[in-house]
């Protein structure tokens, strides 16, 4: 079996790129999913709302400008294959790419290196760096760029297995109500459940990844994603918090095996300007 080589300088250049295309332009499947909950908002101020939230995104993109003033954490996913051999540190490699793209972008530099004693450290790294190794000998990287807004909003919760899934529900439902306009809504959800304590928040933030238009493979869970956004929409919080029928986006979920004793659930709140960029190498 021949094992591909692969320079961190290439993750390098790959990761400025990815944090400077993340922060200027939402991806597509967004894009369209305020276009369409804009055509479709009834509330006359939720729809102007939204206009004005897709001028700024026009605006971002033509003069490569952030499209949120918190260009937040960087969040960097790569799925490594087994077949191939980084030569270098990835993780020094990673954060190469932050900081570069950080400084050439202007972008925000909001990462303290300490959670207590709150000293920036200037350039936005360390990187919040998640590596899965895949077959074959590709190297996919993503850059999800994540504000403390929306952040902020996140909980997990582990419920009682007899709470089932309408205690998923209610949970579900129960965050985006104490979160009310605070993470800049409409929102996307993405939602664990199951796992172990820290598997579950990981499938939360994880299921962010996954296009708008992509529903969950497994009928059960597609059926439950869209009852969901239904539920959450039906609310009325609207865009911005001023009342109207978008409030969500879209509603992601990722499920995996956990204890017969156990449910655990995780709600990652991401707002409308949910930021992801992918490159494979």
């Amino acid at each position: 079996m021949k094992i591909r080589e692969l320079d961190a300088a290439a993750v390098t250049g790959a990761v400025r790129q990815l944090c400077l295309q993340a922060n200027r332009t939402l991806p597509p499947d967004v894009k369209a999913a305020m276009d369409a909950a804009r055509a479709a908002e009834p509330w006359p101020l939720a729809q102007e709302t939204l206009g004005l939230l897709a001028q700024n995104l026009d605006a971002a993109a033509q003069n490569e400008l952030p499209i949120c003033q918190d260009t937040g954490m960087a969040c960097v996913f790569i799925e490594l294959g087994q077949d191939v051999h980084i030569s270098g540190d990835l993780q020094a490699a990673v954060d190469e790419g932050v900081r570069r793209g950080y400084a050439e972008g202007y972008l925000r530099k909001s990462i303290t290196g300490d959670p207590l004693q709150r000293k920036n450290t200037d350039d936005n790294t360390p990187a919040f760096l998640t590596v899965t190794l895949v077959p074959g000998d590709a190297c996919r990287i993503t850059v999800a760029p994540k504000g403390a807004g929306s952040e902020n909003m996140s909980r997990l919760a582990m419920l009682k297995p007899a709470d089932g899934v309408q205690g998923v529900k209610d949970f579900v439902l129960e965050n985006v109500r104490l979160a009310g306009s605070n993470p800049c809504p409409p929102i996307v959800l993405g939602v664990g459940i199951g796992g172990s304590f820290d598997k579950c928040a990981a499938l939360a933030k994880h299921a962010l990844l996954r296009p708008l238009d992509t529903p969950n493979p497994d009928p059960y869970y597609a059926a439950l994603e869209r009852e969901l956004l239904q539920a959450v929409n039906a609310m009325g919080i609207g865009p911005q918090g001023f009342g109207g029928a978008t409030t969500c986006l879209g509603v992601s979920i990722e499920q995996a095996p956990t204890h017969v004793a156990c449910l655990p659930v995780a709600v990652n709140v991401s707002c409308h300007v949910t930021r992801r960029a992918t490159v494979t190498l």
